[in-house]
Order: C-alpha cells, then sequence, then structure tokens
C-alpha cells in the first residue's frame, strides 16, 4: 500500500511539474507580447522590436504579400510611429499558448484603441497568431499573423 501511494505521489508531482512549466512559458510569452505592445505605444520602436527575430515574418491585412524580415518590419513600424493611427491601448482576449519544446504559439482576440490624424479614439480588433522561439534563453517572435475581425 504504501509503495503504491509513493508511487501515485511521485506523479502527482511530476504532473504538477508538467503543469507550472506550461503555464511558466506561457506567462514569459504573454509577457513578451505586452511588453512589446507597451513599447509601441510609447513609440519605442527598438524596445517594441527587442523580442522580434531576424528573419521575422509577417501576415496582416494592410499588405498583399508575406512580409519579411525584421529590418523591414522596423522600418515600417518607425514609419508608423511619427503618423497618424498610435496605438492608446491594448488588450488580449482568449489567450491560448501551445507549448512544443522551444516553440510556443501564442493565438488570441486583439482589442485595443488608436487615435486618428484627428485626434478620434477608434477600436482596433484582430484575430492574431504569434510563433516564437526561444533562443539564447529569450523567447524571439518569429513569426506573426494578424487577420482582420469583421464589422
Amino acid at each position: 500500500m504504501r509503495r503504491v501511494l509513493m508511487v501515485f505521489v511521485g506523479v502527482a508531482v511530476l504532473s504538477l511539474s508538467v503543469f507550472a512549466a506550461h503555464h511558466t512559458v506561457a506567462d514569459q510569452v504573454i509577457a513578451v507580447t505586452k511588453a512589446q505592445w507597451a513599447a509601441e505605444m510609447k513609440n519605442d520602436v527598438a524596445t517594441a522590436m527587442k523580442n522580434v527575430a531576424d528573419d521575422y515574418t509577417e501576415f496582416n491585412p494592410d499588405y498583399p504579400t508575406r512580409l519579411d524580415g525584421k529590418e523591414l518590419s522596423v522600418t515600417l513600424a518607425e514609419a508608423f510611429s511619427e503618423g497618424s493611427g498610435n496605438l492608446v491601448a491594448a488588450e488580449m482576449a482568449n489567450p491560448k499558448v501551445q507549448v512544443y519544446g522551444d516553440v510556443a504559439i501564442l493565438s488570441y482576440n486583439f482589442i485595443g484603441a488608436a487615435k486618428n490624424k484627428d485626434g478620434e479614439i477608434e477600436s482596433v480588433k484582430a484575430k492574431s497568431t504569434r510563433v516564437y522561439v526561444k533562443q539564447g534563453g529569450q523567447w524571439m517572435l518569429v513569426h506573426a499573423n494578424f487577420a482582420p475581425v469583421g464589422d
């Protein structure tokens, strides 16, 4: 009986460790994403792009093709930081993080607000997926897909 109890306790501890490790990764990946949004709201492009991999790719509704490379993303982020459409609020609804070793896939609904050129607040929404890879101890964004949400 004691041996069965010890096996049960061992399995329970191992299960909790795996569960806790998964949530730690999920928390880390979500924190990296929210830190990027916070930097974008301050127009701090360097900090916003800190966890973006050099070979980053992105699909978004503003362009008809895939965007390739961190350099292009930095150029576009710098251009947008100078104009209207500045992000003033960002929230993540329904986040789900799937972890496969050193790869984490974050999917969520983006809910935000941006100030237009006339100073009016407009809603921003998207169905979003981000793929992160752990490189050098940091979660780096390697791909994102931001799909529009119909009105």
